[in-house]
């Protein structure tokens, strides 16, 4: 597993003909892209105990390096997949090959996960207004019975509302990469962090909800595969789960919110009011 709370992969001190480095054991799930990438990034415990926050380092190991190995591809609900198990047997690397500190691996995942969420949110928002345009454009086109489809409030109504979430969010996703941009990149953690957790779920809900629409509106058409709306379903439906799950951005609002994190919980100390 690639979380703190259960970590198979090991990071362990080894020196190999003279030269200091590390020898990485264990295995990784969903490591997108190994079918092309070069190198892969491998977080792994070099100290402490499961469930440390510290203790995890993370690794920069070359694919090619003796003992990586694709073990198979996932199969998963968005055919072909790229994400595949990949194992790590006695996997040899330099010693300078990580990334950032030591033992400190955990903060720095933790520090560009913003930036991943808020491009997702952006890529699902485009996503959802293409379904909407496209559904807008068939309705108007096709006339059963000699009438066209968009006259009908049951074609009009749910698109008026997907399309002013569409409005809203992009709002949102604008002013919070804008306010990201012009913010010291550790402070974004501190001060914004729930807002980019809104744009995230928000968005990744909300593209789901439009292409089930579009597929609605484009009737038998929209199901088959003659139209990308049952497509762009099931890409952008693991983005509910991954870059965390909604489940973990609506925690983390919550936590905003709640006074637990963010610019609330030093207010609330301020007021004498532990977290």
């Amino acid at each position: 597993g690639s979380d703190a709370t259960f970590m198979e992969t090991t990071g362990v001190r080894q020196d190999k003909d003279g030269q200091p480095g590390w020898l990485i054991r264990g295995e990784k799930m969903w490591t997108t892209g190994m079918h092309v990438a070069t190198h892969v990034m491998v977080f792994a415990r070099t100290s402490g105990k499961d469930g440390d926050a510290t203790g995890i380092t993370c690794f920069i190991v070359p694919a090619d390096t003796p003992g990586v190995k694709v073990e198979e591809y996932l199969w998963t609900f968005n055919m072909p997949t790229d994400h595949p198990r990949v194992s790590f047997t006695d996997v040899w690397i330099p010693e300078d090959s990580y990334w950032g500190q030591i033992d400190r691996g955990l903060g720095l995942g933790q520090s560009f996960v913003h930036q991943n969420r808020i491009r997702q949110a952006a890529s699902s928002l485009g996503a959802a207004v293409y379904c909407i345009e496209e559904s807008v454009k068939y309705a108007r086109a096709r006339k059963p019975f000699g009438k066209p489809l968009a006259d009908n409030q049951a074609i009009q109504w749910p698109l008026v509302e997907l399309n002013t979430q569409c409005e809203m969010l992009r709002l949102l996703i604008r002013k919070t990469a804008w306010e990201m941009d012009h913010m010291e990149h550790k402070e974004i953690e501190r001060q914004i962090s729930d807002k980019v957790s809104m744009c995230n779920y928000w968005a990744n809900r909300l593209v789901c909800e439009a292409a089930d629409r579009a597929m609605q509106v484009h009737g038998g058409i929209g199901y088959s595969r003659h139209k990308p709306f049952e497509h762009i379903y099931r890409h952008h439906r693991r983005y509910r789960i991954t870059e965390g799950s909604e489940e973990i951005q609506i925690r983390k609002v919550a936590a905003y919110l709640f006074g637990y994190a963010g610019p609330k919980r030093r207010e609330f100390e301020a007021q004498g009011i532990k977290a």
